[in-house]
């Protein structure tokens, strides 16, 4: 795996490369601004990117700014987006256009190094990884929805975690319930938010960004 990292608080970039290094990984450069990000993107053809939402020069949304060019270079490139705080409309951007190979994550996650590295090759193998408590915080904020309050307790639990990116196997591992038990929720959650099997696009995503979405019209 070769990774860029871009991140323009030196300690927390040198930290991140240290880390990835001693787990045997490639991290090929880093970078302390969006057009060193791009360029180290165009000359290392990296296979994921790690990303800081805030950058210069206005530490906004620079970060996401240039990861969506990054993306548009290099189609394949995996993105791993992390942010010191929940910031849904970053979150939903993110999402807008399929979520292979994309995460966004707190930078809490990264001293959870386990919960880090997980995330991090969920990412690179092409699936997606988001925080879990940016899930909690957008569901808390969804509610009122009428689609989402079709859902169960039961079902809620399991959307979120369809939303942090693991697969049915792992769902059920985490709520202790059988394959087939959560199978049968995710067919009640594609039915009830009107997810009809014949839809072009990834029901699993179209159910996550149904909420996100939500939350951030809400916002």
């Amino acid at each position: 795996m070769r990774i860029v990292i871009a991140e323009d608080d030196p300690l927390l970039r040198e930290g991140l490369a240290l880390l990835l290094r001693a787990e045997g990984l490639d991290v090929v450069a880093t970078a302390g601004t969006p057009d060193a990000l791009l360029e180290a993107v165009d000359a290392h053809r990296p296979d994921v990117a790690i990303v800081d939402v805030r950058m210069p020069p206005t530490h906004t949304d620079e970060g996401i700014r240039a990861a969506v060019e990054a993306r548009r270079r290099r189609p394949d490139l995996a993105v791993l987006v992390l942010s010191a705080y929940v910031e849904q409309a970053f979150a939903t951007e993110l999402l807008a256009d399929g979520s292979a190979r994309l995460g966004y994550l707190l930078k809490e996650r990264v001293g959870r190094v386990e919960e880090f590295l997980e995330a991090l090759d969920r990412v690179a193998d092409g699936g997606t990884a988001i925080d879990p408590e940016v899930v909690a915080q957008l569901f808390a904020r969804t509610r009122p929805d009428a689609h989402l309050d079709r859902l169960s307790p039961r079902e809620r639990d399991v959307l979120a975690l369809m939303a942090e990116g693991l697969g049915n196997a792992a769902i059920a591992e985490r709520l202790v319930v059988t394959d087939g038990a959560v199978h049968k929720h995710i067919r009640s959650i594609f039915a009830k938010l009107d997810l009809a099997p014949a839809d072009r696009t990834d029901r699993r995503v179209a159910a996550v960004l149904r909420y996100l979405n939500d939350a951030h019209r809400r916002a």
